[in-house]
Order: C-alpha cells, then sequence, then structure tokens
C-alpha cells in the first residue's frame, strides 16, 4: 500500500510540475509510466552518474546534481510516451519545480 502511495505521489508531482513548467506535455497515463521510469531511473543510474560527476558536485556544493536529475527527465521523456519536454533548460526548470513539490508533499506527510 506504502508503495503504491508513492507512485501516486510521483504522479501527481509530475503532473503538477508540467502544469507549471511552460513546454513540459503529459498525458495522465503518461505521468503514471514517467512515474515509475523516473523511479528506475532514480535508482539505477542515478547513482553511477552521481560517482561520475563527484569532483563537479563537490565543486558547485551539490548544485550540480539539479543537472544530472534534468539529464534524467530528459531521458524519462525519450522512453515514455506521453511525456515531452521540450529541452534542457526545460528540463532543468521541470527537475527543480519536481524537487521542490517533492519537498513540499514530503514536508507535509511527515505533520
Amino acid at each position: 500500500m506504502k508503495l503504491f502511495f508513492h507512485w501516486f505521489v510521483a504522479a501527481l508531482t509530475i503532473l503538477i510540475a508540467a502544469y507549471i513548467v511552460p513546454n513540459v506535455s503529459v498525458t495522465l497515463a503518461g505521468a503514471a509510466i514517467a512515474a515509475v521510469v523516473l523511479g528506475a531511473l532514480n535508482l539505477f543510474i542515478r547513482p553511477i552518474l552521481m560517482i561520475l560527476t563527484l569532483p563537479i558536485t563537490i565543486v558547485t556544493l551539490g548544485l550540480f546534481s539539479i543537472v544530472i536529475n534534468a539529464v534524467l527527465v530528459m531521458l524519462a521523456s525519450l522512453v515514455v510516451p506521453g511525456f515531452f519536454v521540450g529541452g534542457f533548460g526545460t528540463a532543468l526548470l521541470f527537475a527543480f519545480t519536481l524537487s521542490v513539490i517533492n519537498w513540499v508533499f514530503h514536508r507535509w506527510a511527515t505533520f
């Protein structure tokens, strides 16, 4: 049940972020699939990218991790039908917005 709730919140977060950020379009089914794909990319690919880019992440005090998230969003948009991101700048803004909305939801869930 907890896994389903996290998946639902992730899909809802993607829908909200797509509504806020211009040049991002997503369908309801695309948001659900994108939540699963982004979760899998964050589980398998993100740790490898974080290790490979560790020096630049340290120099930028962790801000480069948003660039890594943007790369993963671009990768997910290539794989998921019904989820389109206009370009890298849009993916960067989408990744930042997604992080902020996730932070708000997790903060809200702890009360």
